[in-house]
């Protein structure tokens, strides 16, 4: 049974311009920490006023999704699923926001010999929250597809992971120039950036439970 009934073009296009937000917000993201890895301070700055504006914008259309869905464009017994994922999407780019911005606040100093590792872990928690905006879409388009589109999810979480832990691994066995407080900072910055993956996962978790009522 679709979730949509009858005309429903302006609620379509205002979940559409959504995950656009998600989307353009995640790449923005990983552009942000490789700006501040390289020390580009400038790119850094651009970076965070855009995830600030995209962020501010998906707030704007989460209400008018929510206002929208009051009315019979959708039915009834979805509403409640749909407003928790769109509350489970704006998670994420929440983090975002607030992820650049502790960085901003604190500065962390990440030793150089970090960054191929800090943008590996960047790229991967980054990949598991773009794997799920297709398949956010498809559960309002094709819901019987949303499960296979939601395994890249789950792969690129576990890979983060993996990541984090071999990361800090090195940070917390290997780099003894670190003081103790520089390694916590380091963790608490490592952190921020898987915590996206998990945040993906947890929508993830919700999606496939979402699309399974969908198709029986």
């Amino acid at each position: 049974m679709p979730v949509f009934t009858g005309t429903t073009r302006n609620l379509i296009i205002k979940i559409d311009e959504f995950f656009d937000d998600i989307d353009l917000g995640l790449l923005v993201f990983r552009e942000g920490i490789k700006a501040y890895l390289e020390k580009d301070m400038s790119a850094f700055q651009r970076h965070l006023q855009k995830v600030d504006q995209l962020e501010n914008n998906a707030d704007k259309l989460q209400r008018a999704i929510e206002n929208e869905m009051i009315t019979h464009s959708i039915l009834p017994q979805h509403r409640s699923e749909v407003s928790t994922l769109i509350d489970e999407l704006d998670e994420i780019i929440d983090a975002l926001k607030s992820s650049l911005n502790e960085i901003n606040i604190e500065m962390p100093d990440i030793p150089s010999s970090l960054n191929k590792n800090f943008i590996s872990l960047t790229e991967t928690s980054i990949n598991a929250a773009e794997e799920l905006i297709p398949a956010a879409r498809a559960y309002f388009k094709a819901p019987y597809t949303v499960r296979e589109k939601l395994l890249k999810v789950y792969y690129f979480e576990s890979e983060t992971d993996k990541l984090s832990f071999s990361t800090k691994k090195i940070i917390f066995q290997e780099m003894n120039e670190l003081d103790l407080a520089h390694k916590a900072h380091l963790r608490y910055i490592i952190h921020h950036i898987e915590n996206i993956s998990d945040l993906a996962q947890k929508a993830a978790d919700l999606l496939s439970g979402m699309a399974i009522k969908i198709v029986m």
